[in-house]
């Protein structure tokens, strides 16, 4: 039922207020508020980019659940849209045709170098055991014969997209700090698309290794959650198939970016809406792909300062510039 969140809905910003440690900056934006006192009045919709699940395109049939669970405590239409790929969502974003977004770290870095302070992370989603970060992993199939990274020089390899944190940005910059140069080390590289996708070519044989996200563990314990996860439990590969060979991380999850132009009042009750969700609708957030027992954080760029950083040095990489990077993931080798 969705009349218990609608009765709650006064309690919001009180929640939200209550400590930094559900969400920070509360009543911090500068976004203006409506001549007539009335937020809703200069905002006749909600727009939302949520690009389709990599993991788990099944999951975009839930959206509908999550649009009228927004409505209810909006009080607005809300429509959520589903761009093709990594680049419609942040140039959505950008360009002030949505109100907010979803998207990867390296995504919002991207937004971030085209309109700053403009748009701002606000939430991102943290796991039961309290992490709210992620990995980066190197998967190759389990019958081959590549056990590290070295294995694979002049090998071909999938990177899933110019603006994935998990599948470009981290692990290149991991590879130059190791003295691999991305770009040349490997026989051919190419994009994938997504990290489903990713998954699907390797078993297909079309790389030798991709680039995945993977979570719910480390490293040394071996993680629970993935694409690769996602897709063995309806059944579209075996999980025995596949094996990681390198792993860096860990990456601060995907965040929930909003415009900062918005009335202070959508902002508040937007991440409210949020916020609350797990505990309102606990059903909903594992609709939406949420494991059971997580919940919302708050985050700000500062967060996010580290993956701006290795998007612009891998431009500058590229570009032939070679700039300094004062912070670095770190990487485990699983051989």
């Amino acid at each position: 039922m969705l009349t218990k969140v609608k009765h709650n809905r006064a309690g919001f910003i009180a929640f939200l207020c209550l400590g930094a440690s559900v969400v920070s900056g509360c009543g911090a934006s500068k976004a203006p508020a409506a001549e007539d006192g009335n937020w809703r009045s200069s905002m006749s919709e909600v727009q939302i980019a949520i690009r389709g699940a990599d993991d788990d395109p099944a999951m975009i049939a839930n959206r509908s659940n999550f649009e009228a669970y927004l409505e209810d405590v909006l009080d607005l239409p809300v429509t959520i849209i589903e761009p093709a790929d990594y680049n419609g969502s942040i140039q959505a974003l950008a360009s002030n045709q949505v109100d907010a977004a979803y998207m990867g770290g390296g995504s919002y870095a991207n937004v971030d170098a085209q309109i700053g302070d403009l748009a701002a992370p606000i939430l991102v989603r943290r796991q039961a055991e309290g992490n709210d970060g992620y990995y980066s992993a190197l998967m190759v199939k389990a019958d081959s014969p590549f056990q590290s990274i070295d294995d694979l020089k002049g090998k071909t390899i999938g990177f899933v997209d110019f603006n994935s944190t998990s599948g470009y940005l981290y692990p290149r910059m991991m590879m130059r700090r190791m003295g691999i140069n991305p770009d040349t080390y490997f026989g051919e590289t190419a994009f994938s698309g997504g990290h489903t996708q990713a998954v699907m070519a390797l078993d297909r044989g079309q790389f030798d290794a991709v680039l995945v996200n993977v979570a719910g563990g480390t490293p040394e314990t071996g993680f629970t959650t993935g694409a690769h996860f996602t897709m063995a439990g309806r059944g579209l590969v075996d999980i025995k198939d596949f094996r990681i060979i390198w792993s860096v991380g860990e990456i601060p999850n995907s965040p929930i970016v909003i415009r900062t132009d918005r009335p202070q009042e959508f902002i508040d009750t937007f991440r409210g809406a949020y916020a609350l969700m797990p505990y309102d609708r606990p059903d909903l957030m594992f609709e939406l792909g949420g494991p059971t027992g997580s919940d919302y954080s708050a985050v700000d760029r500062e967060v996010y300062e580290d993956v701006i950083a290795l998007r612009l040095a891998d431009i500058a990489e590229r570009r032939g510039l070679a700039p300094e990077v004062t912070s670095a993931p770190t990487s485990t080798e699983n051989r």
